[in-house]
């Protein structure tokens, strides 16, 4: 049993300000000297950046369509462990979950999950009463508990008033009310939010500003208690340990550093528990890769705002293709795809892969459930995956030659071409993985460097 208080931060859509609520919860209590756990519904990768500055401790995503609803309990007892309040932000609206897929994936699934309490956070810039109509409609739709309401963007002491009676009409109290405050906003970019590894001097004055606002604005010790009445969770910790981790601690290269921020907590912790010894490598600086690697692991991030850097780091560039060349094991999706073509928006690349990236104006979003096409460092040919696209740029052709003669295509899904590059020894594709729900591609990974 895990006996952990905690609360989810929902909200009618996008924009209320989940984010802005959650992440000055975290630095709020985090300020009080507690222990705090943060964890975002859904793939986001931005949004748990945020969260790791006010906590002090990773941002984790609990995301039931790629790990599988019953993960989600376990990956929350094992990302909360030592925490004396774990905050749990939502996606989307509340009961906004994968397309055409009811709740799953939703807030509300999670916090069902987890039989968390939920705080609804209502952007009340153009609400009047009509807001009492909008949280009684939330309360009474679905199985959540939703235990108290936090006005945002409120105008006035008045407008205050006149929400707080509306909301006590229909018996949920109110938690908090926050003033428009430009101090705590984040800029945006074609993807959202600018990642906080980007932006870390700015970010952590954001998250000291969040502190203050959200003490001054929310009653804290009412959001305590509301925590503290989750029941216990009758889950088993989830552990990154593999049963028979591979021998000889080889090296695993991790990409990080801002072009390369999009990354789950547990993908470096699944790498060391199958025996790797994990060592970050940063594309805009490094200029080698770590002495003795074995494999690199290339996640997701936005070379397309770095292409010029990335381009002129031409000796690790060098390196990497180099590397691949003898046999090297390399596993990159999304952004880790971008650096492996031979161009970027006309940069030159690492030239792993026979092919050209660029943006594009179009959005591509979305789970996708996909199967292997061919044998890689990653999985068998024929094995499963439910993952997630979200990306501005294309890459041509789209799947197809490495520079190798044993490649093929990375995955095939309903409704589109085969995608994404596989060989023996290289796996880039779109494809975000969350590799909880797989953690056998990790001890696959590592096993095969030896």
């Amino acid at each position: 049993m895990v006996s952990i208080p905690r609360v989810v931060i929902a909200a009618p859509a996008s924009g209320h300000g989940k984010t802005t609520v959650a992440t000055g919860l975290l630095a709020a209590f985090a300020r009080r000297g507690m222990t705090v756990a943060p964890f975002k519904v859904g793939p986001d990768y931005i949004d748990p950046g945020y969260h790791a500055l006010a906590a002090g401790r990773p941002g984790r995503n609990l995301d039931p369509v790629m790990v599988g609803e019953e993960t989600v309990g376990p990956l929350f007892a094992h990302g909360s462990a030592g925490a004396g309040i774990a905050i749990v932000e939502g996606v989307m609206g509340l009961y906004d979950g994968r397309t055409g897929a009811g709740e799953q994936g939703s807030t509300a699934q999670v916090a069902d999950l987890l039989q968390a309490p939920v705080i609804l956070v209502v952007d009340a810039a153009a609400q009047g009463r009509s807001v009492a109509a909008l949280v009684h409609g939330f309360r009474s739709f679905g199985t959540v508990r939703l235990a108290g309401v936090i006005l945002n963007r409120v105008g006035s002491d008045r407008h205050e008033q006149i929400l707080r009676d509306a909301c006590e009409e229909v018996g949920t109290p109110v938690l908090g009310a926050m003033r428009r405050a430009d101090a705590v906003a984040a800029p945006s970019r074609h993807l959202g939010l600018v990642p906080a590894a980007e932006r870390r001097t700015e970010a952590l004055a954001s998250v000291d500003a969040l502190a203050s606002l959200v003490a001054s604005s929310i009653d804290l010790d009412a959001v305590a208690a509301v925590a503290r009445s989750a029941p216990p969770l009758d889950v088993t910790p989830w552990s990154p340990v593999a049963e028979e981790p591979a021998q000889g601690a080889p090296v695993v290269a991790l990409a990080g550093g801002p072009a390369f921020s999009f990354a789950y907590a547990e993908t470096a912790e699944l790498l060391a528990g199958a025996g790797a010894t994990v060592v970050t490598v940063d594309p805009l600086h490094d200029t080698a890769l770590p002495e003795g690697t074995r494999a690199l692991v290339v996640g997701g991030g936005f070379p397309e705002v770095y292409a010029s850097e990335l381009s002129a780091n031409d000796q690790l560039r060098t390196a990497v293709r180099e590397f691949a060349s003898a046999g090297g094991l390399i596993s990159a999706e999304c952004a880790g795809l971008l650096w492996l073509c031979r161009t970027l928006d006309g940069a030159p690349m690492c030239g792993v892969l026979d092919a050209e990236a660029a943006m594009t104006p179009s959005l591509t979003l979305g789970y996708r459930d996909a199967v292997a096409l061919s044998d890689s460092p990653l999985a068998p040919a024929g094995y499963r995956v439910t993952g997630h696209e979200f990306h501005r740029t294309v890459v041509h052709p789209r799947s197809g030659v490495l520079l190798s003669p044993a490649a093929g295509a990375a995955w095939a899904w309903r409704g589109a071409d085969p995608e994404g590059f596989a060989s023996p020894s290289v796996h880039a594709s779109y494809l975000h993985l969350h590799w909880a729900g797989h953690p056998q591609m990790a001890t696959r990974l590592v096993g095969a460097c030896s």
